[in-house]
C-alpha cells in the first residue's frame, strides 16, 4: 500500500485583510469615527471652548466701557468678586440644596407610582403632565407663582390656618404673614422649575427594575418597607444621582426665580452676574463671578460623585 500524506490544513485569512481581494481596508474606514465626531467636536470648541477663553480674558481685564478693557492680569478681582459676593454664593447653593431635597421628597413617590404602580395608559397619562410644563415659557411658569402665592391668595391662607408660616417664620424661610419676597418662595419657584428634572431620571433607573426581584424579596419574607430599603433604593441610586446633579447645577446659577419671586434680601449670585453684566457694565468682575460659580460648582459635584459613586450611571 501506499502511504499518502496528509493534506495540508487551509491557510486561514488573516483577520485584517479581506477573504476576496486580499487587500488591507482603505484607511478611510478607519477615519470614519472620527470623522462623525468632528460636528460634535467643532461644536464644543465654538461655543464652549472660545467662549470659555474669552471670558477668562474679560476676568484678567481692567478698564471701562469708555477707556476699553485691557488684559492686565488682574487677578485680585476674583478676590474682590468672592468678598463682594460671598452671601450670595451662600444663598445660591442653600436654595439649591433644599429644592434639590424637596424635589427628591416629591419626586421620587412620584416616579415609583409610574414605574410599578401605574398601568401603560395612566404610565402615559402622568408623564405627559410631567413634561407638559416644558411646554410653558420658564419665566411665564414662574410668574404664575406669584399668584399662587399672592398674600390675600388662598395659599397663604391655608398656610396661616395650619400655623405653617409661624414654622417658616422661626426657621427664617418667611416674614411675617407673607410668603412672596421671602427664601421660601423662591425655594418654591426652584422646586416646580426643576421638579421634572429629577422625576425624569428616577422614573428611567426605576423602570430598569425587575419586579421579580421584589416577588424574590416577598418569598424571603422581606417587609415592602425592607424590600424598598434592600432592593428598590439602592438599585435606582444611578437615577438619584443623575436626578440631583440635574436639578442642583442649574438651580444654583438660576436668577429669574429669586429676580420674580424674592427681594433684593434673597439674591442668588445669578442676580449678581446679571447685574454686573447689563447694569453696572463691569464685565470683569461678572467673569470672575461665572468662573467662581463654576469652580465651586465642578468642586462639589465631583466631591458628591465620589461619594456616591458612579460606576452605572449612564
Amino acid at each position: 500500500m501506499t502511504a499518502t500524506t496528509p493534506a495540508a490544513p487551509p491557510q486561514a485569512v488573516p483577520p485584517d485583510r479581506s477573504p476576496s481581494s486580499g487587500r488591507e481596508p482603505k484607511p478611510r474606514r478607519k477615519l470614519t469615527p472620527y470623522w462623525l465626531l468632528l460636528p460634535g467636536i467643532a461644536w464644543l470648541v465654538v461655543f464652549f471652548a472660545v467662549p470659555m477663553v474669552y471670558q477668562a480674558s474679560t476676568s484678567l481685564q481692567t478698564g471701562s466701557l469708555e477707556e476699553g478693557f485691557k488684559v492686565t492680569w488682574h487677578i485680585s478681582t476674583y478676590w474682590d468678586a468672592l468678598v463682594e459676593y460671598k452671601w450670595h454664593f451662600v444663598r445660591s447653593f442653600s436654595y439649591a440644596a433644599i429644592a434639590t431635597v424637596l424635589c427628591l421628597a416629591v419626586g421620587y413617590p412620584l416616579a415609583y407610582t409610574i414605574a410599578f404602580k401605574a398601568n401603560r395608559r395612566w404610565r402615559n397619562v402622568i408623564l405627559i403632565l410631567v413634561i407638559a410644563p416644558f411646554f410653558t415659557s420658564f419665566l411665564i411658569r414662574t410668574l404664575a407663582w406669584k399668584t399662587i402665592l399672592s398674600d390675600g391668595g388662598p395659599v397663604v391662607g391655608a398656610l396661616n390656618t395650619l400655623h405653617v408660616l409661624d414654622v417658616t417664620n422661626a426657621l427664617g424661610l418667611t416674614s411675617g404673614d407673607r410668603v412672596l419676597a421671602t427664601p421660601l418662595a423662591v425655594v418654591c419657584g426652584l422646586t416646580y422649575n426643576f421638579l421634572p428634572f429629577m422625576i425624569l431620571p428616577l422614573y428611567t433607573s426605576l423602570e430598569r427594575i425587575d419586579p421579580r426581584l421584589h416577588e424574590a424579596a416577598g418569598d424571603l419574607y422581606a417587609r415592602p418597607f425592607t424590600t424598598f430599603r434592600k432592593v428598590t433604593f439602592p438599585i435606582s441610586l444611578p437615577g438619584v444621582v443623575a436626578g440631583t446633579l440635574l436639578t442642583f447645577i442649574p438651580a444654583s446659577g438660576d436668577y429669574i426665580n429669586a429676580q420674580l419671586l424674592g427681594s433684593p434680601s434673597e439674591q442668588m449670585v445669578g442676580n449678581g452676574i446679571q447685574k454686573q453684566f447689563l447694569n453696572v457694565l463691569d464685565y470683569p468682575t461678572a467673569a470672575a463671578l461665572s468662573f467662581i460659580l463654576m469652580a465651586l460648582i465642578l468642586g462639589m459635584v465631583t466631591v458628591y460623585m465620589r461619594k456616591a459613586g458612579t460606576e452605572e450611571l449612564v
